[in-house]
């Protein structure tokens, strides 16, 4: 097989997403998914967004953080107020880039010092540095206050969200198979072992931090521009705990789970829907059977790989 960018496995993660994105696509166009299933179609392409990023700090890493709630709530903001003055897609692209430096400045104070830390304090901390973030946009003019923002443009499309699905699976895996990336599974499976082979290992640790952060303000301004309303009380710590259970429900440390996960409670959330009273008792119920019987994950910490695939064809038709 070719080594290049365009080599026999690339062509076929290709010509797979562009595929699903036109059935989808086609799907939409004739009916077979009206507004409803669209909207929760778009609510699981966000949450993928998350899944996958907070899994590359939490299953990669190994940093377990409560965080992410704050960094996706600077996104929605920062989107929402600029396309709010300037509603068409060059100020969604300045939204998401003030997003990104805002993000990227908070995440090295907040990282730098709290990932010295491990375990509960770091998920104390983290938790504290997403509450802050609320509490702020909760009390400045700019962003309304305690009554959030209305109005903001639609500007989120299915071939944009797609872009973002897209984007944030292939930064993560090619950030994992990096030289980084396996410092820092290095981190996650022995942190004194990985210092005495010369590892920075707060490097590492603030380097996934930054780019899980930089990817959840991206998935929250395509939030923004999708729901038209954001208020505080969308980015509080049960955001943050919903994220996370969908970590932790796919199998840490697995990009494929992270997506499987966010599209098995998306679609459990819309099957629970007529059931109001009763939706989170079921929800909670499924999620401790599947954590007693599964413990791991719906598919641990393995990965869909298209090289396996390839080989496995490749070797029936040399039976043949």
């Amino acid at each position: 097989m070719s080594k290049g960018i365009f080599n026999k496995v690339n062509l076929m993660w290709i010509v797979s997403i562009v595929v699903l994105y036109l059935v989808l696509s086609l799907m939409m166009s004739v009916g077979i998914i009206n507004s409803y299933y669209k909207i929760t179609l778009f609510n699981i392409c966000i949450n993928i967004m998350l899944a996958v990023s907070l899994n590359l700090v939490i299953g990669i890493c190994g940093q377990f953080s409560l965080g992410h709630a704050g960094f996706m709530c600077i996104g929605a903001y920062s989107a929402g107020v600029i396309t709010k003055m300037m509603p068409n897609y060059f100020g969604l692209l300045l939204g998401l880039i003030v997003g990104f430096v805002i993000s990227a400045i908070a995440a090295l104070i907040v990282s730098v010092p709290t990932l010295r830390l491990k375990g509960d304090y770091l998920a104390i901390a983290t938790l504290g540095f997403a509450e802050i973030i609320r509490i702020l946009v909760q009390n400045m003019k700019i962003t309304n206050g305690a009554a959030g923002l209305s109005g903001i443009p639609p500007l989120t499309t299915w071939p944009l969200l797609m872009l973002g699905v897209v984007a944030t699976i292939v930064i993560c895996c090619n950030f994992t198979r990096s030289a980084p990336g396996r410092a820092c599974i290095a981190v996650r499976e022995d942190e004194i072992a990985a210092e005495a082979m010369g590892i920075n290992t707060t490097k590492y640790k603030v380097i996934a931090f930054v780019i899980g952060a930089l990817l959840a303000s991206a998935a929250g301004a395509l939030f923004a521009c999708n729901f038209y309303v954001i208020k505080p009380t969308q980015f509080t710590f049960n955001k943050s705990i919903d994220i996370l259970v969908m970590v932790v429900f796919g199998g840490m440390g697995s990009m494929t789970s992270s997506v499987l996960a966010a599209i098995a409670i998306g679609l459990l959330n819309m099957v629970l829907q007529n059931f109001t009273d009763a939706r989170m008792i079921i929800y909670g119920a499924i999620l401790v059977i599947m954590m007693i019987f599964k413990p791991d994950g719906l598919i641990g910490n393995k990965e869909l790989s298209m090289s396996k695939i390839a080989k496995k064809f490749k070797s029936k038709k040399e039976v043949r």
